[in-house]
């Protein structure tokens, strides 16, 4: 009884301006994970159907179909170019879902806490600090993108390189709001937005790739500007919803704005480390090719193998990042609450609920590798990189069941505003085991690339056990210490 009186404590108030979303929040937490899950795991589905196709178009797949020639910037090297490109990129995206990961994970705790205006300031301060930080970014990133890439060891690919990175990283302030703009929905439990934008960008991505690849002949430059475009239709369908129709639970109201230390430091809590987090798997792609280049001595080859397969990495991934946006918006809500047995609820039934997927995802891409590798190197060049190619995803996909327990161990953390605890875990995982791995593995070892890509799935399994076992740890002195209060 005692526990039922604690969740109806909302205000008068606040009953009155609950969306449907705020009312799954702080509802039955497995029916909570499933509805705020699904959309969104949909909308990663869809994301990584276009990251595929994106994959597709650059690497040549479209020549045959859009010209009567082969555009000169496909197949292998534009493959190289992307891959060295991807790894700064993601610094962009680390920041920007940082920055948006602590908000949502402060609004969310704010919301089962019932304080309504302290949800509507995080949001707004993370709005405001989004538009700063991705200015300064942009100036320091467009600049020195030359350098960057000739360090990094880009060969032939390094002109390719800088003429996608440029395009892509002028379009920082976008990529900011978008990702903010996404975790303020979640926080609040509107994932079917959420899901509708990204979708939207999605195939507008998809429509743009090849028309400006191919029918403008910008060859790589094409695939830039179409995926700055596809964010910025999204990031107008976001402002509308927003700061227009007003029908969210979060409102904005910039006019009398002032920063609060506190929000800030609640908001950089979770987003700092949150940012660091991701941005040590940028440093670890980095590292990664420099061993590929320097160590392995596989080159531009190597590069392409990793790059490419880790975007199938990544997509098949993908529904847990979807699942870890539910876990995150509902532990917080449940630990703003106070309510750990629920927490814990949502906890392990997220947890269940990602092996059975991340299980299906490894044994399909185990089974299914030839084909899969068959559809990323029809661009010319790309045929000598097949079989290591399916080497790579038979190899790695080993460790995706583990991925699904030590996201889900990151997201609680995250959730619950442990955001150092969950960077922990991840530098394990990342900056400490997995390039000394690699090491280990190719070198001493003599495996070569081969022993990169065990490293990887070693180092991801260690990493997601230890997450797991301090997660259960964390939940079980959160609710021993609310019995001993009761005492």
């Amino acid at each position: 009884m005692h526990k039922k009186s604690s969740n109806e404590t909302l205000s008068q108030n606040q009953l009155s301006t609950e969306t449907k979303g705020v009312k799954t929040l702080l509802g039955d937490p497995k029916k909570a994970i499933i509805k705020l899950a699904i959309p969104m795991i949909i909308a990663m589905f869809i994301q990584t159907l276009y990251n595929f196709v994106d994959a597709l178009w650059v690497s040549g797949f479209g020549a045959n179909i859009f010209t009567s020639e082969q555009i000169s910037t496909t197949g292998k090297t534009a493959l190289a170019a992307v891959g060295f490109v991807l790894p700064v990129y993601m610094i962009l995206i680390a920041i920007s879902t940082g920055i948006g990961l602590g908000a949502g994970s402060a609004i969310s705790r704010k919301i089962g806490a019932n304080n309504k205006e302290g949800a509507d300031n995080v949001a707004i301060h993370a709005i405001i600090l989004s538009v700063i930080i991705s200015i300064i970014f942009t100036i320091i990133i467009y600049f020195s993108s030359d350098g960057i890439f000739r360090w990094m060891g880009a060969g032939e690919s390094w002109e390719l390189a800088v003429i996608y990175s440029k395009i892509v990283f002028a379009g920082s302030i976008i990529v900011f709001f978008t990702n903010i703009a996404y975790s303020i929905l979640r926080a609040e439990g509107d994932v079917k937005r959420t899901m509708y934008a990204i979708i939207i960008g999605a195939i507008a991505n998809t429509i743009l790739d090849p028309i400006f690849i191919y029918t403008f002949r910008l060859g790589i430059a094409g695939a830039a500007y179409a995926t700055v475009l596809s964010l910025i239709l999204t990031s107008i369908i976001l402002m509308y919803w927003m700061f227009f129709k007003k029908d969210t639970y979060i409102k904005f109201k910039f006019r009398d704005f002032k920063f609060k230390k506190e929000i800030i430091i609640d908001i950089f809590d979770v987003g700092l480390p949150a940012s660091f987090q991701q941005l040590s798997l940028s440093i670890t792609m980095i590292l990664i090719n420099y061993i590929i280049v320097n160590l392995a001595y596989a080159g531009d080859n190597g590069v392409a193998i990793y790059s490419t397969g880790w975007r199938v990495v990544q997509m098949a991934i993908l529904p847990m990042l979807g699942l870890a946006t539910a876990i995150v918006s509902v532990t917080g809500a449940t630990y703003g609450a106070k309510d750990f047995k629920k927490l814990n609820t949502a906890f392990m039934f997220s947890i269940n609920f990602g092996l059975v997927i991340e299980i299906v995802i490894a044994i399909s891409t185990f089974l299914l590798a030839p084909l899969i590798t068959a559809m990323f190197t029809t661009g010319q060049g790309s045929e000598v990189i097949v079989s290591d190619l399916i080497l790579f995803l038979q190899i790695v996909c080993l460790f995706y069941p583990g991925a699904a327990i030590g996201i889900a161990s990151s997201s609680l953390f995250q959730g619950t505003g442990k955001g150092l605890y969950s960077l922990l875990t991840t530098l394990l995982r990342t900056i400490i085991l997995m390039p000394i791995l690699a090491i280990t593995f190719c070198c001493l070892f003599k495996a070569g690339l081969v022993g990169i890509w065990w490293a990887i799935v070693v180092a991801n399994l260690v990493g997601s056990i230890v997450s797991f076992t301090w997660a259960k740890i964390y939940v079980h002195d959160l609710m021993k210490q609310k019995m001993m209060a009761k005492i």
